[in-house]
C-alpha cells in the first residue's frame, strides 16, 4: 500500500459564463456532440441521398429529444425509482443529475420508431445512419463525467493509474466498513484510490467503438449491420467497464456481482448478435 495515487485535477466544473448564465463542462458535452452529429450528418447525406437535409434535421432535433427525455425517465425506473416515488418532483431536477444511456437509447429508438412510419422510412435504414455517430456522444459523456467527479471506478491499489476521487467519500465510508485493512489508507489520503473508470469507458465506448462503426465508412453495408455492430460491441464494451466501475450508492450490486449496468446491456449483445446474424446470412424485410 505505498504506492503513490494519482489526485484529481482540480477543474472548475463552469466551463464557460455568459452574462449571468453559466454553462457547465457537462452540459458543453452534450452541445459539443449534437452540433458535431448534425453536422457531421449533413456530410454522410452527400453519400447516401435516402434523407433530405430538413428531414435529416428534424430526425436528429427529434432523436436528441427521445434521448434526454429516455434517460432520465430511465435513470428514475432504472436506478431510482424510490427516491422518485417519494420526491416525484425530483424528475426535473436536471441539476441533481441522473441520467441511463440505455434509458436514453430506448427514447430515440421509439422516436426513430415513430418518425420511420411518419415519415415512411425503413426504421433500419435511419438506425444504421445515426448508429456510427453515436459513440462521439458517448465518449464526451464520459469526459463530462470525469470533470463532473463522477462514476468514477471500484477501489483498487494494485495499479499505478489508480485515482483519488474527492467526491467518492461517502462510497469510501462504506467500503471500509466492510474493508477494516482500508483505514489508514483512506486516513492517509482522505479518499480511497480508485479506476478511474470513465476514462476507461471514453477509450471503449467512445474512441474504439467509433472506429468500429465507421471502418469503411464510405463502402454500402448491408441493412442493419450499423445497428447490430453498435448493439453488440456497447453491451460488450459496457459489460467489461462495469467490472470496474463503482455501482450507484442506492443500488449496489445484484447477487453480490451484477450491477444494473450488466443487466441493462446483456439483452442488447443477445439482439446484436441476432441481428448480425440475419444481417449477415439472412435478409431483412
Amino acid at each position: 500500500m505505498n504506492m503513490k495515487y494519482l489526485f484529481f485535477p482540480k477543474i472548475n466544473p463552469i466551463a464557460i459564463t455568459i452574462g449571468k448564465i453559466n454553462i457547465y463542462w457537462y452540459s458543453l458535452m452534450y452541445i459539443i456532440s449534437f452540433l458535431f452529429v448534425i453536422n457531421i450528418s449533413k456530410l454522410k447525406l452527400y453519400r447516401n441521398l435516402y434523407l433530405q437535409n430538413k428531414e435529416n434535421e428534424n430526425l436528429f432535433y427529434l432523436s436528441f429529444i427521445g434521448l434526454l427525455l429516455g434517460g432520465r425517465i430511465g435513470y428514475i425506473l432504472f436506478y431510482n425509482l424510490k427516491y422518485f416515488l417519494i420526491n416525484p418532483i425530483s424528475l426535473i431536477k436536471l441539476r441533481e443529475g441522473g441520467m441511463s444511456f440505455h434509458g436514453g437509447l430506448i427514447g430515440a429508438v421509439l422516436v426513430i420508431f415513430i418518425y420511420s412510419i411518419f415519415y415512411k422510412k425503413k426504421f433500419l435504414q435511419l438506425t444504421d445512419f445515426i448508429t456510427p455517430l453515436i459513440p462521439f456522444g458517448l465518449g464526451m459523456g464520459r469526459i463530462g463525467n470525469f470533470i463532473n467527479d463522477e462514476l468514477w471506478g471500484r477501489v483498487t491499489i494494485n495499479i499505478p493509474w489508480a485515482m483519488l476521487f474527492p467526491n467518492s467519500i461517502e462510497s469510501d465510508l462504506i467500503y471500509i466498513q466492510n474493508h477494516k485493512n482500508f483505514i489508514n489508507l483512506f486516513i492517509q489520503y482522505g479518499n480511497l484510490p480508485r479506476h478511474p473508470s470513465q476514462i476507461y469507458e471514453f477509450f471503449l465506448e467512445g474512441l474504439i467503438l467509433f472506429i468500429i462503426l465507421n471502418i469503411n465508412f464510405t463502402k454500402k453495408k448491408k441493412l442493419g449491420y450499423n445497428t447490430s455492430m453498435f448493439l453488440l460491441f456497447y453491451g460488450i464494451f459496457r459489460i467489461f467497464v462495469e467490472f470496474f466501475r463503482e455501482p450507484d450508492i442506492q443500488l449496489g450490486f445484484f447477487y453480490n456481482y451484477i450491477t444494473m449496468g450488466q443487466i441493462l446491456s446483456f439483452p442488447m449483445v443477445i439482439i446484436g448478435l441476432i441481428m448480425l446474424y440475419y444481417t449477415i446470412y439472412k435478409k431483412f424485410n
